[in-house]
């Protein structure tokens, strides 16, 4: 959808009739209504008790539910479509936009890990309003080990585009990577804290606290991934913001020491359970369950600990766009609802310093918000049955029912 709705227009939008969770410890409120103005929430609240303009253009969402804009924390644009962004004629542009992540309400994306110029060239295409898209933040390029690059070959068999990206061996080379990437604009920095293959060698201790010192003397967030429990545990040394996945090669949950090292970083965790079932597709289901129940017992362990959780697929990284699973894999392995929806909204805004106009439905905050088809307190996935996006209070995806 490239052209501008009504809405977009005249600056004004009209939710109504639907169930409102306008934040994940609020109540919700039935029989709705949501006014938007110029891109802000105006107001907020059950029919009768907020004053409804006329001639405004009006969503009917009579039996379904609104909740504020999703994040997903853990996006890639590095796939071959992506490539010369500048030249991706607008509507193909916009229907790959829609289809990795508007069309599932993803109205905020942190990328972490993509050819930063490339990106940044998709973001100002969004930016200008040529394409509707999400609000995207990017890490840019991955700081990697020396030698820890998978071949070629394997990346244009994973269809990727092959990218250089920094490698380190020491604090100096850590902290010029990491000014380097900073200096070009990026919002934050990932790291591999060791390999992504055996022996699992780890980065040495003052070269990730080199690079997380520079991000967070810019107020930058820093995301590892940690591959095993000593990349964890030294990316956690560093004072790493965000661990990017579970850490299933570890072969067992995260044990006292593991907790206890991470509550005290106030780390946040991306869980990522759906893409360790799409890495050993291949593999036997015996491997593929032992891996997943690990995963589960690990952010099982995190969730007792009262941590902090961001939602995130890895999309664009590995596996299908589709985030049903991602849900349904979350609450089995003991998220409620309201923990999910808190991972998809006010966590990430906290987490990334925009609780002040994002992650929730009040009077002044930006209108982005997800309409959604049913009611995920009763069936999580429908967490994943958009009706309609929007951002900036405008419509930025409706589905065709």
């Amino acid at each position: 959808m490239t052209g501008q709705t009504r809405s977009a227009r005249d600056g004004q939008l009209l939710l109504t009739g639907g169930t409102i969770y306008a934040s994940p410890t609020e109540n919700p409120i039935t029989n709705g209504v949501v006014v938007i103005r110029d891109g802000k929430i105006a107001a907020a609240g059950r029919r009768g008790s907020v004053r409804v303009p006329k001639g405004v253009t009006t969503v009917d969402c009579s039996g379904l539910t609104v909740a504020a804009g999703f994040w997903n924390s853990h996006v890639h644009f590095g796939e071959r479509k992506w490539a010369d962004a500048a030249n991706i004629p607008a509507p193909e542009l916009a229907g790959q936009l829609q289809a990795m992540l508007t069309r599932y309400g993803f109205t905020s994306v942190f990328d972490l890990g993509s050819p930063w110029e490339n990106t940044r060239r998709i973001r100002e295409r969004i930016e200008s309003g040529e394409v509707p898209g999400p609000r995207i933040r990017s890490t840019g390029e991955m700081l990697l080990g020396k030698g820890w690059m998978p071949p070629e070959a394997v990346v244009r068999a994973l269809g990727l585009m092959v990218v250089q990206q920094p490698e380190v061996t020491d604090a100096a080379e850590a902290l010029a990577a990491s000014k380097q990437l900073l200096d070009r604009g990026t919002d934050g920095l990932k790291m591999y804290a060791a390999a992504s293959f055996p022996p699992f060698a780890t980065l040495p201790d003052e070269a990730i606290r080199a690079a997380i010192d520079e991000a967070h003397r810019r107020n930058k967030p820093v995301f590892a991934h940690p591959t095993s429990r000593d990349g964890l545990l030294a990316a956690v040394r560093g004072g790493v913001d965000v661990i990017a996945h579970t850490t299933p090669q570890a072969g067992g949950p995260w044990d006292e020491t593991v907790i206890t090292a991470m509550r005290q970083a106030k780390v946040a965790l991306i869980p990522t359970l759906k893409v360790w079932k799409y890495l050993l597709s291949h593999d036997r289901a015996s491997l593929s369950d032992r891996w997943t129940q690990i995963n589960a017992g690990q952010l099982r362990a995190w969730l007792d600990s009262g941590g902090a959780i961001l939602f995130g697929t890895d999309v664009g990284g590995a596996g299908n766009y589709d985030p049903t699973d991602e849900y349904a894999m979350l609450a089995e392995a003991g998220m409620t609802f309201r923990q999910i929806l808190t991972s998809l909204t006010t966590a990430p805004a906290d987490k990334f310093g925009e609780s002040a106009r994002l992650g929730r439905i009040a009077p002044g905050l930006t209108a982005d918000l997800v309409v959604l088809n049913g009611d995920p307190s009763r069936d999580i996935r429908a967490f994943a049955a958009v009706r309609y996006a929007i951002r900036d209070g405008k419509l930025i995806y409706q589905s065709a029912r």
